[in-house]
């Protein structure tokens, strides 16, 4: 109860922000031009606006876009607001794993820092199909894909990390649908099954993912005594180009659910304030809602479940990798 009265009234928490602050809010007054962040999905929705306030706050961001017309477009728009941002684009198909493992040769060769890893794109409610790679395309985009990249990168943060001293941090968007997933949480034996697919259990499925995936990462980070954070966001009911399959329900939806929906400023906020804001530093495996730590499911605190999620996804970009 006390969660839904916070969302309608914006109350804020114990971080000083609530449902109704904005990405620029909750980033006021940081200055971040020593940071380097990869964004995913960062030419539209609230990946755009996430990607605007970093580089409004100094921030190096690389868009890594699938459609690079749309992040040219992007870097365009901040420019015309922000001559001094520094915006790079690069080409990432997260449903490709060859897609992903050419980004990261890309960008290591660019010789840059990275700071900030927010693994933010991903696809919501589609109609049963497959990657090229073979694998369920929600679970493809919004977990495995951003898994690999995940892995791919660490040992470039750990670099930066170790020669500037400066904390990581790797947030993954997650979503308060992971309660809503199938009866075990993730279907292993039938990942890339038709039969019993749901595109909403499906979706739950793979925000699920990304929670686990966050809390294994983060144990093992820990484990290692990297100096980087891992945590995972739900930025909150937002109409974007992420909800393009389901539109007209959402629409309907909106009319009578109005209250606890949030423009792209404040959905963008959670994710602002995880990447940058000072009070974070040293937080990792958790959960936020609305700039608050928050509880995530009992399938989403499961530590044997993350391990297993983990190890079937490396398991699984094997096999790929050897086809």
């Amino acid at each position: 109860m006390v969660g839904v009265i916070s969302l309608v009234t914006g109350m804020r928490g114990p971080s000083g922000f609530g449902s109704a602050s904005t990405a620029e809010q909750v980033t006021q007054g940081i200055h971040a031009s020593n940071l380097t962040a990869i964004i995913t999905g960062g030419a539209s929705g609230i990946g755009l606006e996430t990607t605007r306030v970093l580089a409004l706050r100094k921030v190096h961001v690389i868009i890594a876009a699938r459609d690079m017309a749309s992040a040219k477009k992007a870097k365009q728009d901040i420019l015309e607001d922000n001559e001094s941002a520094r915006i790079d684009i690069m080409k990432l198909d997260l449903c490709s794993i060859s897609s992903i493992k050419s980004f990261v040769d890309n960008f290591i060769a660019l010789d840059l820092p990275l700071n900030i890893l927010i693994n933010n794109a991903g696809v919501m409610f589609c109609p049963f199909k497959l990657s090229e790679d073979g694998v369920e395309m929600q679970f493809a985009t919004n977990h495995l894909g951003h898994f690999l990249l995940t892995n791919l990168l660490l040992d470039k943060m750990k670099q930066t990390a170790k020669a500037t001293g400066i904390e990581g941090r790797i947030i993954n968007l997650s979503s308060i649908a992971h309660n809503y997933t199938y009866r075990k949480g993730i279907r292993f034996n039938k990942i890339n099954e038709r039969k019993g697919y749901g595109k909403k259990k499906a979706y739950g499925q793979s925000k699920l993912a990304n929670i686990l995936h966050t809390n294994e990462l983060s144990r093992r980070l820990q484990e290692e005594g990297v100096n980087i954070t891992a945590n995972s966001v739900h930025p909150g009911v937002i109409m974007t180009p992420l909800m393009r399959h389901s539109s007209h329900l959402m629409n309907f939806l909106k009319v009578f659910t109005f209250y606890i929906w949030k423009n792209v400023p404040q959905g963008a906020a959670t994710t602002c304030y995880v990447a940058l804001h000072p009070s974070v530093k040293g937080v990792t495996g958790k959960y936020f809602v609305d700039c608050n730590e928050c509880k995530p499911s009992a399938f989403g605190k499961n530590k044997q479940l993350a391990k297993k999620l983990w190890d079937f996804s490396n398991e699984l970009i094997e096999s790929i990798s050897k086809t």
